[in-house]
């Protein structure tokens, strides 16, 4: 297997506006696959929003994190904070306002960053069940970007998984229940943050909950955390 590793996807700035190329190593079948979007990372961020990787993108409604149309993440966003599941809908198209989100989580302080920066699609899809990750986020470059982040939130059980592997085991706490949080000490080079690892319930259309009670769930966060 390759170590390539690709940099530019996880730059030091806020965001990029660029639209990146789908990035594929070919050595190996199935080929590896560079997450496609940078992390997006307001300084004064206090919450991190975590997931693993986006659908393929055939699929993609924005070039932004979540950007499938029918992944209810910006529809739950903006129920819990405008009362509007089409608040960052792009017009009548089936997309969404990637410029409105970022200017949202900007202007709350909620950062967003993939746990995932390369992996392989088994199956071909956005399956957490199929993906093997090949390589992870790298904290002590993303950490020092955020240092008022407190608390980490989790969009679904692989990206929770990931997140606690990369701590040492003689510390790291077992895997949460969904809407639970666990302490999240993570040591490196710039020193340790006593974080607050939360997950709260998938968005995705295949996990079995209603809208109405992921709503309620990422509202109680948001409260708990004070977005709200």
């Amino acid at each position: 297997m390759t170590n390539r590793v690709t940099h530019s996807y996880f730059t030091n700035s806020l965001h990029s506006d660029a639209i990146f190329a789908h990035d594929l190593d070919h050595s190996v079948s199935p080929p590896i696959e560079s997450h496609p979007f940078p992390p997006f990372l307001p300084p004064e961020a206090t919450v991190m929003m975590m997931g693993s990787m986006p659908p393929t993108p055939d699929k993609w409604g924005m070039a932004f994190h979540y950007p499938n149309f029918s992944n209810d993440m910006w529809r739950i966003y903006g129920r819990v904070f405008f009362d509007d599941a089409n608040h960052f809908r792009n017009d009548d198209e089936k997309g969404f306002d990637a410029e409105r989100i970022k200017a949202f989580l900007l202007e709350r302080g909620i950062a967003s960053c993939p746990t995932v920066r390369r992996a392989i699609r088994e199956q071909g899809n956005a399956s957490d069940k199929h993906l093997t990750i090949v390589e992870t986020v790298d904290f002590n470059d993303i950490l020092p970007q955020v240092p008022n982040v407190h608390t980490i939130f989790t969009t679904g059980g692989k990206a929770t998984e990931i997140l606690l592997e990369l701590l040492p085991k003689d510390v790291r706490p077992k895997l949460p229940k969904t809407n639970c949080q666990v302490d999240y000490p993570f040591s490196g080079p710039a020193g340790k943050r006593d974080l607050k690892l939360y997950r709260l319930p998938s968005t995705s259309r295949a996990y079995p909950l209603s809208l109405d009670k992921k709503v309620a769930a990422w509202r109680a966060f948001f409260e708990q955390v004070g977005k709200l």
